[in-house]
């Protein structure tokens, strides 16, 4: 065996050493690379974007990126993707009112500030965008200033003798007594609680009768039967004591003996509380009266409140149905509901009940079948922050309703509801039982997109009285916007006009449907994000935003109005022209008109050609502000073919050729890609679509390409 294996291993050598003896000859065949390598080889060989544009011809034209504020402070890939490539930025939202601006009007620059600092150095320019928007607002904000003065439903107000500058004053106004009382201040420190200063009655000698020596708290309405009041306050007297109420018309025009209960006093300070429903003898009433003529004592009062009971503010206000939205959507995404036995087809039914919401707002109701969730409606609930009785009648259509819906999807925040009542419209029976929510919720739920739903804490119920609402006038509104605008603009501007010398003054003012007039909001339930300034300054909102960004800016600022889809509807594109017209007749400047250009590869190119046409012919600055380009159909990314990314490189190039072709040089400023990379799944904006120059994975794409030839020479 040993033999054997040695004379394979000579073997085995010897052919080495022939083999390797052998001289070499190239074989004829080659693998080629794979085509898409090769491709992606092409487009990689391309120099960075910004250097194909020809500087000392085009010294000040700017190429920009939208980009995301962390992104690019983080000075990670995106930042060195976009210094490569551009020399201009523009922030997505961080610049935006919205997120500017806190709930108190004051502004938190501190973002902006890095932005702008991080660019400095970076020798890159910041476009402002934007000024005056109607989404990306804190309409929180804005809608605090206009919302209505609410007076709480409370009928008396309150007293407290920490505010008796002397006897003689209060006496003239809340208080009287009669002439056997003698009545006078405490010294400062020895009111209730050891601090301020209390009213002190003496009565001298013990009388025959307990009215002989009386204190009047005077109440500047009547009470009115069945309405329930709350009486507190601290008493004590030098001696212990007790002494009864009785209700006056006024100061010693008696009408009931008893009114809010007997009193009994100790030589310590105590708390007195007594809730009352007003009978018809105590009806008329204006002034209760301290009978103290039965004992020989000082009598001490403080703090003395007489407020409605049932009523807010009183800690006695029952309990109410609540829920909450999170966020908006569709109005049917979250509901509350109640079952009903089914009712009867083709009767009128009429709903009661008091709501309020933590916001204004919109809500729904209806009477629905859930067989096939059919419905006849009741109407829109326009909420108010303050309780509010609602009436609203429908007649069925159908034998089988039997659910009362409420629903809330689109409207964010909390709403109470409380008193419902159903009934038919001849009838009396209420058809909801849990009426007042006092014994729970009964039959009440529902579900919803996040909601929340439930019974109320003690205290937050409706008591009956409703709030005084006292809406601003237009005038009011107008006054309080323009102030919000000028404080926005002027500080915006002025702290940030040592980096940023353009702005988007004006975004988006025109509307779809009717392209020759201004959006409004009016008859919209509006997200949480939107305002809309124009609906209360008018027409003229535009030309007060394009003087107040000129006054607080620099002189040589460029100031640029800006919409979407003017190549896709030449009526819009006049008339933003003719808008941009208006606000030069009335005194403003408009340097320039962004054209966003949101588009999809099958947009029409004649349609494009013909919107350059137009804004050329104005003689502004043009820019190209918002360049992405999708599919057919918001084709996802991971659908996308060949041949899409193909036509994308082939549109990129076309709108970026023809811009140079039909704008002056004189009107050229800038074109920005909205999007460099491609939209993730999670993205607000065209979401999972295949609208970049790279992916997401920071590699290229045909698109690429596109631009490159478009800005070779150019």
């Amino acid at each position: 065996m040993k033999r054997f294996n040695n004379i394979a291993l000579i073997g085995l050598v010897s052919s080495i050493a022939i083999i390797s003896c052998k001289k070499y000859e190239s074989l004829e065949y080659q693998v080629g690379k794979p085509l898409t390598i090769a491709n992606q080889e092409q487009i990689d060989a391309y120099n960075p974007l910004k250097s194909y544009l020809d500087s000392v011809k085009y010294p000040k034209f700017k190429f920009g990126a939208a980009i995301s504020l962390s992104e690019y402070v983080s000075k990670g890939v995106m930042y060195r993707l976009v210094n490569s490539n551009f020399n201009d930025i523009t922030a997505g939202y961080e610049m935006k009112h919205g997120s500017v601006v806190r709930n108190d009007g004051t502004l938190n620059l501190t973002n902006v500030n890095n932005l702008l600092q991080t660019a400095s150095k970076a020798k890159i320019s910041v476009f402002g965008h934007a000024l005056v928007w109607h989404s990306g607002q804190n309409a929180t904000y804005l809608n605090k200033l206009i919302a209505p003065i609410i007076i709480p439903g409370v009928s008396q107000p309150t007293w407290d003798l920490e505010t008796g500058a002397n006897f003689e004053t209060d006496a003239a106004t809340n208080y009287e007594y009669n002439a056997n009382a003698v009545a006078s201040f405490t010294a400062a420190g020895q009111g209730a609680g050891g601090t301020g200063r209390a009213l002190k009655i003496t009565n001298t000698s013990v009388r025959t009768q307990d009215y002989d020596v009386q204190l009047f708290v005077k109440l500047p309405n009547a009470v009115v039967a069945g309405e329930k009041y709350e009486l507190v306050m601290d008493v004590k007297a030098d001696n212990a004591a007790s002494y009864p109420t009785q209700a006056h018309v006024t100061p010693g025009a008696y009408k009931h003996w008893d009114f809010f209960g007997t009193i009994s006093a100790t030589t310590t300070w105590a708390k007195y509380t007594k809730q009352i429903t007003v009978t018809a003898d105590m009806a008329t009433s204006k002034t209760i009266a301290f009978n103290l003529g039965k004992t020989a004592t000082s009598f001490y009062f403080d703090n003395i409140t007489v407020k409605k009971y049932n009523e807010k503010g009183s800690g006695n206000a029952g309990y109410s149905y609540f829920f909450t939205n999170p966020t908006a959507a569709n109005y049917w995404t979250a509901q509350v509901v109640h079952s009903l036995s089914p009712l009867q087809n083709g009767k009128e039914y009429t709903i009661k009940f008091a709501a309020k919401g933590s916001v204004a707002g919109n809500i729904r109701s209806e009477l629905q079948s859930t067989s096939d969730y059919s419905n006849n409606a009741f109407g829109t609930i326009a909420l108010t922050t303050a309780w509010k009785e609602y009436e609203f009648k429908t007649t069925t259509t159908k034998a089988d309703r039997n659910n009362f819906v409420i629903s809330f999807g689109d409207y964010v925040g909390k709403v109470n509801i409380d008193n419902v009542k159903l009934t038919l419209t001849d009838g009396t029976a209420n058809l909801i039982p849990t009426i007042d929510f006092e014994s729970g919720v009964g039959a009440w739920g529902g579900y919803g997109n996040g909601s929340t739903r439930g019974l109320s804490a003690q205290g937050e119920g409706y008591g009956g009285a409703q709030d005084q609402i006292i809406e601003k006038t237009a005038d009011q509104k107008k006054t309080l916007i323009a102030n919000a605008m000028k404080s926005w603009i002027s500080a915006m501007v002025d702290t940030t006009k040592k980096y940023v010398k353009a702005w988007d003054v004006v975004n988006e003012p025109m509307d779809d449907g009717r392209p020759y007039e201004l959006k409004t909001g009016v008859g919209r339930v509006l997200p949480a994000d939107e305002f809309f300034w124009q609906d209360y300054l008018g027409k003229d909102y535009a030309v007060d935003a394009f003087k107040l960004a000129r006054q607080y800016g620099n002189a040589s600022d460029v100031h640029f109005i800006n919409d979407y889809n003017l190549e896709y509807s030449i009526d819009k594109c006049k008339g933003l022209i003719q808008y941009v017209q208006y606000i030069e007749s009335k005194g403003a400047k408009v340097d320039g008109i962004g054209t966003q250009m949101h588009i999809s590869i099958d947009a029409d190119k004649a349609k494009i050609e013909e919107m350059f046409r137009l804004l050329a012919a104005t003689g502004k600055l043009i820019k190209v502000s918002e360049l992405d380009m999708g599919l057919v159909n918001k084709k996802k990314t991971p659908e996308a073919t060949v041949e899409d990314l193909t036509k994308q490189m082939e549109l990129y190039k076309f709108v970026i050729d023809k811009y140079f072709e039909i704008i002056p040089a004189n009107q050229r400023y800038g074109i920005t890609i909205w999007s460099p990379l491609d939209s993730p799944v999670s993205s607000f904006w065209r979401a999972g679509e295949p609208i970049g120059l790279w992916t997401e994975g920071f590699v290229r794409k045909p698109a690429f390409m596109g631009v490159s030839e478009a800005l070779k020479g150019k």
